[in-house]
C-alpha cells in the first residue's frame, strides 16, 4: 500500500513539474516546441474535428492552432493550463474558418466512413459498432451542447475551465452539459 501511495505522489510531482516547466512558454526552444506538439496535437485535432466534422479541415485548424500559439508564446499568462490555452486558440481558429467566405461557398459530400479493415473478433466488431453509434449520436447534438460534452467527457475539463475557455457563465455550461446528456439518454433509450 505504501508503494502505491509513493507511486501516486511521484506521478503527481512529475505532472506538477511538467506544468511548471511550461509556465514561461516565451522561453521555449525547439525541443520544448516539439514536445508541446507531440503532447497536445491529438487533443487539438479531436476538438477541431468535433467542431467542424471534417477531417481535412480539422488538420488545417490543428496546424493553424500551433502556428498561432508559437507566434504568440509571450501572450501565454499561465492563468490556465497549456491545454486550455491551445484549445481556446483552436476554437477561435475554427470560428474564424467558419466565418470565412471559402467555408460558406464550399459544398462537400456528407461525412463518408470508409471501413477498409474488418474486426478480427465478434466482440471487437460489436464494441466498435457501439462506439461508432455513440459518436454518431454525439455528432447529432447541437454544436453548443456537443462542444461542452466533449470538453467535459473527453478532455475531463472542469466546469470552471470550460466556462473560461468558452467565455460563458459556469451555469450556462452546466445547463448545456445537462441538456446534452439528457438528449443522448433519450436517443439511446429509443434504440
Amino acid at each position: 500500500m505504501e508503494l502505491f501511495k509513493l507511486f501516486i505522489v511521484c506521478l503527481l510531482e512529475v505532472r506538477r513539474l511538467e506544468e511548471d516547466s511550461l509556465k514561461h512558454l516565451s522561453q521555449v526552444g525547439k525541443f520544448e516546441i516539439e514536445h508541446l506538439v507531440r503532447k497536445y496535437w491529438k487533443d487539438v485535432w479531436n476538438y477541431s474535428y468535433v467542431l467542424t466534422q471534417k477531417h481535412d479541415i480539422a488538420d488545417d485548424i490543428a496546424q493553424e492552432t500551433f502556428i498561432r500559439a508559437f507566434r504568440s508564446l509571450d501572450s501565454f499568462r499561465s492563468e490556465s493550463t497549456v491545454k486550455t490555452w491551445l484549445l481556446k486558440i483552436a476554437r477561435n481558429a475554427t470560428i474564424n474558418y467558419k466565418r470565412s467566405a471559402f467555408f460558406r461557398k464550399m459544398v462537400l459530400m456528407d461525412y463518408v466512413q470508409n471501413n477498409f479493415s474488418s474486426p478480427s473478433a465478434e466482440k471487437n466488431y460489436f464494441d466498435g459498432r457501439f462506439a461508432d453509434r455513440i459518436w454518431e449520436l454525439v455528432m447529432r447534438l447541437p454544436l453548443k451542447q456537443r462542444e461542452v460534452l466533449l470538453l467535459n467527457a473527453h478532455y475531463q475539463m472542469s466546469l470552471a475551465d470550460i466556462a473560461d475557455l468558452l467565455v460563458l457563465p459556469e451555469g450556462t455550461v452546466k445547463s448545456r452539459l445537462h441538456r446534452a446528456r439528457m438528449k443522448l439518454d433519450e436517443w439511446l433509450k429509443e434504440e
